[in-house]
């Protein structure tokens, strides 16, 4: 397989098997993030991935605790694999995947959210040529803006000035893999 045929092939998943990802797979993915592009190669995004089945259900509930459905563009993602915004009765952001990874990065940096994002992209290429399922998943500073999550980022030694950006689910498909979308035309511009 090559990159252009995991960006082509790789769909989010949201509907996941109760079957645990390998320590082994996790830490190569958590590596490909930090060969991501990052704003100057400061290296500065910290990944905390997390295995433990229990913790990631209460964190992807936290997840969606206070997601606000006002400030949606659209309300549908996929029939396949839907979202918390297509099915307002889901209650755990992160969709029964039994690992997720947290992206943190600088608070005040100006690049600090595309160099997680960045991070991300490169994990879930990673995880879909490993042949692990994946979805990037957004809110994580409200997830962790509440006393539990204070807590956890005080065990987990992540630096007081950095804020957690986004989350990558990581687990197996339930199910059919998704078909992919027809692309939107008019998104393509090239000036010569």
């Amino acid at each position: 397989m090559n990159v252009s045929e995991a960006i082509r092939l790789r769909r989010s998943i949201r509907r996941y098997r109760d079957k645990q990802i390998s320590s082994q797979d996790m830490k190569k993915i958590i590596e490909a993030g930090t060969y991501a592009p990052n704003a100057g190669c400061g290296q500065r995004t910290v990944i905390c991935g997390i295995r433990n089945k229990a913790l990631v259900e209460q964190l992807g509930k936290l997840n969606l605790s206070r997601f606000d459905r006002s400030r949606l563009v659209g309300s549908f993602v996929s029939r396949e694999q839907p979202s918390a915004i297509d099915d307002p009765s889901i209650k755990n952001g992160f969709y029964g995947a039994p690992s997720v990874c947290v992206i943190f990065s600088p608070d005040n940096f100006l690049y600090s959210v595309p160099d997680a994002f960045c991070c991300a992209e490169n994990m879930i290429l990673s995880a879909y040529e490993l042949g692990i399922s994946s979805c990037i998943v957004a809110r994580a500073e409200e997830t962790f803006d509440n006393p539990l999550g204070h807590s956890l980022l005080k065990q987990w030694n992540i630096p007081e000035h950095y804020v957690p950006r986004c989350f990558v689910t990581l687990g197996y498909a339930a199910g059919d893999y998704p078909a992919p979308k027809a692309r939107k035309d008019g998104r393509c511009i090239i000036i010569e």
